[in-house]
């Protein structure tokens, strides 16, 4: 008798073709609007920083020991390939190779190739999945995005808005409500951010669609289609979850980076005094 409740329970969990399935998650809804409300403290936990793709533990500099190597990650790209063109993909092992080179480009600074390390703005999609939580204020309008590495923000109007005035790190975003998810259209960046420590990188003609849907009060789908025809051979994705932060706390703060970086691109001007 026992084994045949058993048995019947567990056929009873089974689900039978044509059933109903169990309802999506309804976002609770942003006061005076029909969509959901995005509004908190959100962080990624994931690899990416480091490389978007699958990667295995590195080392850092030498003279570090541990400190600073690489954690090992599963990637966020979708199929993990990135269709990289032939120069492109050739491009991309420079940059990872040359990352911590330092070169003189404008007769003044000695800057190392690597965006992050001299506190350059993150850009679209990186900001979201650098190892730092970021601020979502949300409203019937416009939404804000502040990020705590070098005090980068955006704005992201959701009405019509016209195409990108300049290119800039960050790019200029546009959203809109696709039922609860999120959709961001970002153009009009400029060339000089990467995705990842690794060295993947992007042109001028960078577009991203981001799609932001609440899945549980407490985590978000992210995914980012990426389009480059002067860098990719067609558009990608990558897709990840992001936690709200829920410690006792949490609260956004801030890492401005500048001068942590002032010595390492000027420091050789004072030393020459």
């Amino acid at each position: 008798m026992r084994n045949l409740v058993i048995a019947i329970l567990l056929f009873a969990a089974v689900p039978v073709a044509g059933q109903t399935p169990s309802p999506a998650y309804k976002a609770p809804r942003l006061a005076g609007t029909v969509n959901p409300d995005l509004n908190g403290l959100w962080q990624a936990l994931t690899e990416a920083n480091w490389d978007i793709r699958a990667h295995a533990a590195q080392a850092g500099p030498s003279q570090f020991g541990a400190l600073f190597a690489q954690p090992a990650g599963p990637g966020i790209v979708e199929g993990n390939e990135i269709p990289y063109q032939p120069w492109a993909l050739a491009q991309k092992k420079d940059n990872f190779e040359n990352r911590f080179v330092r070169t003189n480009s404008d007769g003044v600074r000695l800057e190392p190739l690597d965006p992050e390390a001299k506190c350059y703005l993150p850009g679209v999609p990186r900001a979201t999945y650098m190892p730092f939580p970021f601020q979502i204020i949300q409203g019937n309008k416009k939404i804000v995005i502040a990020y705590e590495f070098a005090s980068a923000s955006r704005i992201i109007p959701l009405e019509k808005v016209e195409p990108a005035l300049n290119e800039s790190y960050m790019g200029w975003s546009a959203g809109r409500w696709e039922g609860d998810t999120l959709v961001v259209d970002v153009t009009g960046f400029n060339d000089k951010t990467w995705f990842d420590r690794a060295g993947n990188f992007h042109s001028d003609a960078l577009h991203v669609i981001e799609r932001y849907t609440p899945v549980s009060r407490d985590v978000l789908r992210y995914e980012a289609t990426i389009e480059d025809p002067k860098v990719f051979t067609r558009p990608w994705k990558m897709s990840f979850p992001l936690y709200r932060r829920l410690d006792k706390n949490a609260q956004f703060m801030e890492f401005k980076c500048v001068p942590f970086a002032e010595e390492l691109v000027y420091g050789h001007l004072r030393k020459q005094k």
